[in-house]
């Protein structure tokens, strides 16, 4: 797989990642450890060198399935992981005070079985805790090795620069696909102004643009989709035009309309790495052959005219949730 450079940083990971949230966590009922440490391998031996968790993911057990999946390989991958939604007990915590970045760095250290945290980000931006302040305490654990390098989740083009001032921001990770391009407005101009990667996650819009949902779909206790505002009946129902745009498209290019998803993205600037994540193989293939996918500019244009012109209908998180985000 191709490689690519997260804004001027120097880290180079493969052009698509694999975002692991869904392995233990978010998705209701998941698969089993044996199986996910297997499907992390496979990624590896096809190209991917870029895995993306946190510690609120369990919390802390996708950590622990991380790096006991990747130990063989560490040399050959690249690990991300987030702070600021829980406390060193796995407690609902909202908060980046610098005493609680470094404790609970320290547990993700020992979980990931690492010496250096690859990429680190800030999960959601706490409004409590200046971004100064958590800007300089993740460059004093990139001094102490602890860290390589600092990125933010969900942060606003202010808050970016802000924190850029204070440690150079290497990563950029915030929702990003055909059907929620608010990123466009504001923080994917800041990026590339600064030199600084973006990494879309939910590329695939949680699965919906996959063509495999309808109004018809249910989904399990414990998956996030659940109760979510694009992903009530009356939703799923009026957004079956933009599958219907991707399938149009895929058909002319021989994919399926998550490849053409996935490779609109990448066809977006040569520093943005999404970061779709599954727990099944031949989701894993699909979405890898992506890369291989290629769109004209005249292609490009005429899907994102299409798309602009699609109303997506139902909000991404209930308010309680997306206040919590920058955008």
């Amino acid at each position: 797989m191709d490689k690519r450079m997260l804004g001027a940083s120097g880290m180079e990971v493969s052009s698509l990642g694999l975002g692991c949230i869904g392995m233990s966590h978010h998705r209701g009922n998941t698969a089993s450890a044996t199986k996910m440490i297997a499907l992390l391998r496979s990624a590896v031996d096809r190209g991917v060198t870029f895995f993306d968790t946190a510690q609120v993911y369990g919390p802390f057990t996708n950590e622990s399935l991380v790096g006991e999946a990747l130990a063989p390989v560490r040399d050959r991958v690249v690990i991300a992981t987030k702070f600021g939604l829980t406390d060193v007990e796995g407690n609902p915590s909202w908060s980046s005070r610098p005493e609680l970045i470094r404790s609970t760095v320290d547990g993700s250290l020992a979980r990931l079985g690492v010496e250096r945290i690859d990429l680190l980000y800030q999960h959601r931006v706490d409004p409590k805790t200046p971004i100064e302040e958590v800007a300089g305490t993740v460059r004093d654990l990139i001094v102490e090795g602890k860290v390589h390098h600092f990125g933010l989740s969900e942060a606003s083009a202010q808050t970016i620069r802000r924190a850029h001032t204070v440690q150079p921001v290497t990563a950029v990770q915030s929702e990003y696909s055909l059907w929620f391009r608010a990123p466009e407005r504001e923080v994917l101009p800041t990026c590339e102004e600064l030199g600084i990667g973006f990494v879309p996650y939910s590329p695939l819009g949680r699965g919906f643009l996959t063509g495999s949902m309808d109004e018809t779909t249910t989904f399990e206790e414990g998956d996030s989709r659940k109760g979510s505002p694009q992903f009530t009946v009356e939703a799923l129902k009026a957004n079956q035009s933009m599958v219907e745009l991707l399938r149009f498209v895929a058909a002319d290019k021989e994919a399926t309309p998550a490849q053409i998803a996935l490779a609109w993205l990448l066809a977006q600037k040569t520093w943005i790495t999404p970061i779709p994540g599954t727990t099944k193989l031949h989701r894993l293939q699909e979405n890898l052959a992506a890369a291989d996918v290629t769109l004209t500019p005249d292609d490009l244009a005429a899907l994102t005219r299409a798309a602009s012109g699609i109303e997506v209908v139902g909000d991404r998180y209930p308010q309680s949730l997306e206040r919590m985000t920058g955008l």
